[in-house]
């Protein structure tokens, strides 16, 4: 942690005048991420790098409190009158940072880009269900939809951008730098290197009690951490190795904040590949895959296993699907019935090959080691292990360049995510259906359970779409990590949420 002295306090202790300056000393936390953000304007990224700089700089007329629940941000209140009509009433007196007014102008400008054909952002299947949008006055907006879309609240989550300042960008988005409501300002941008907030003594909740906040990009585990425990870095957040948390957890001056998560790691799948259209590959892949000794290995035991994309806590998890534990000879016995028997009886002739794409994070990479060992066993040879910046490897996602991969899915607290992930109209770029997954029976059930607003008939459609999830397997679910926090001891406030977000900071203060 730093604590820097300003130029003018400098100045005045020289000159020994006699009196102090209360604040001057400028209180800066720095955090360690893995990666650059892809794309720091709201309504088009979707990476959870970017999630964190909004979550610093802006807002949505709802936020998430940390129990998941809705709660008011830059509404003041909401009213729904009907099962297709939302009325948002706003707080009145907030500013963007760069002076301007937030009014209703602003809100119906960010959801009415998003849904611009033309602009293609992939943040705009949840809003596909908007009508019209109307300004009854400055500070009261209406949204009307064109049928029940239950969901519809966790899309006003959506950080609100500033109309004026927009039409001023070339393409209309942001691109270097930002401009919110939050209690953040950005102000630096340094590619790949670090971004640089200070504080909004403007913001509505009242100023924040740090004055800066400096987020470095370390992509490596080993320079994250040993910059943490060097006191250059202050807080890194689900990017500590797990070998290393158990070093944090007995080092003086760090402390360790561990809970259940909303996060998903999974193996997925290109559907279109001739050899993973086959659902009995990725079954045998499954059985084939020890996950609990990659979770005993890899994660330190600082995970469990997953059995769906919903994890536990969520109101709409199913535990009763099929699972797929270690099993060798079920893996042989399902890919020989799949057409692909062994060729040479357990000799080192591979039934098929696969490529396996990740980014260059070291956990992704021994992941694909580790399962370039198992999968070995069962004949199904990986014959590549191909590691790239995230931005060409995500790319290669969306685009279908890949067979196996390994991602994960961050703050998973609405089921609807469901239809998005794996309804059929949800491919790339339209959607995140990154594996071209196709069932007419999900496509139905995705749809019905947004057009239903009983929660307990949602949460049986949710049921039925996890049991057959289960047995498609467009994805192998790998685990659910813990959430895991180390940081300075100093660092007081900080309130860990499910899904990691850093919406928190700006309670946050460092005890000297």
């Amino acid at each position: 942690m730093r604590t820097y002295l300003t130029r003018g306090l400098a100045l005045l202790l020289m000159c020994l005048c006699g009196f102090s300056s209360p604040g001057a000393a400028e209180n800066v936390l720095t955090i360690a991420i893995g990666s650059d953000p892809a794309n720091i304007d709201p309504r088009f990224g979707i990476d959870a790098n970017s999630y964190r700089v909004w979550q610093l700089t802006s807002n949505g007329l709802l936020q998430k409190d940390p129990l998941s629940n809705l709660i008011p941000d830059l509404a003041e209140r909401w009213e729904n009158p009907d099962n297709k009509t939302y009325i948002f009433y706003l707080k009145k007196g907030i500013t963007f940072h760069d002076g301007t007014e937030f009014t209703a102008e602003d809100v119906k400008y960010t959801f009415e880009t998003i849904l611009d054909p033309e602009l293609k952002s992939p943040r705009s299947a949840g809003l596909q269900h908007i009508k019209n949008i109307d300004i009854l006055d400055p500070y009261t907006i209406r949204f009307t939809l064109k049928d029940v879309y239950s969901p519809f609240l966790i899309e006003m989550v959506q950080a609100i951008v500033p109309k004026t300042a927009v039409e001023q960008q070339a393409g209309k988005r942001f691109t270097e730098h930002l401009i919110g409501t939050g209690a953040f300002r950005l102000v630096e941008w340094t590619h790949d290197e670090q971004l640089v907030f200070e504080a909004n003594p403007e913001y509505f909740e009242g100023a924040p009690k740090l004055d800066k906040i400096i987020i470095k990009i370390i992509p490596d585990d080993a320079s994250r951490f040993l910059q943490l425990k060097e006191g250059d870095v202050d807080f890194i957040q689900n990017a500590v190795s797990p070998d290393m948390v158990a070093i944090a957890q007995e080092s003086q001056g760090m402390q360790v904040l561990t809970d259940e998560s909303v996060i998903i790691y999974y193996l997925g799948f290109n559907l279109e590949d001739p050899i993973l259209k086959n659902v009995k590959v990725r079954q045998a892949i499954a059985y084939a895959i020890d996950r609990q000794a990659l979770v005993d290995h890899l994660m330190k035991g600082q995970a469990s296993l997953a059995t769906g994309l919903l994890a536990p806590n969520n109101w709409a998890y199913e535990p009763e699907v099929n699972t797929y534990d270690y099993d060798l000879e079920k893996a042989k016995q399902l890919l020989d019935e799949a057409g692909y028997p062994d060729p040479d009886d357990d000799g080192p002739e591979p039934r098929f090959s696969l490529i396996y794409k990740t980014s260059t994070a070291p956990l992704r990479i021994r992941i694909g080691e580790l399962l370039q060992e198992q999968l070995k066993k069962v004949g199904i040879k990986i014959s590549g292990i191909e590691a790239y910046e995230w931005e060409k490897f995500y790319e290669d996602v969306k685009s279908g360049n890949v067979q196996i991969f390994s991602l994960r899915w961050v703050g998973i607290t609405e089921p609807n995510i469901f239809h998005s992930i794996f309804h059929s109209s949800m491919a790339p770029p339209d959607g995140r259906n990154r594996g071209h997954y196709h069932n007419p029976r999900i496509d139905e059930l995705t749809e019905l359970g947004y057009q239903t607003i009983n929660l307990e008939e949602r949460k049986k459609i949710y049921s039925e779409i996890q049991k057959i999830l289960a047995e498609d397997l467009p994805y192998i679910f790998l685990w659910y990590p813990y959430n895991i926090v180390v940081m300075d001891k100093r660092i007081k406030g900080f309130t860990l949420y499910p899904d990691g977000d850093f919406t928190s900071f700006k309670h946050v203060w460092i005890e000297e």
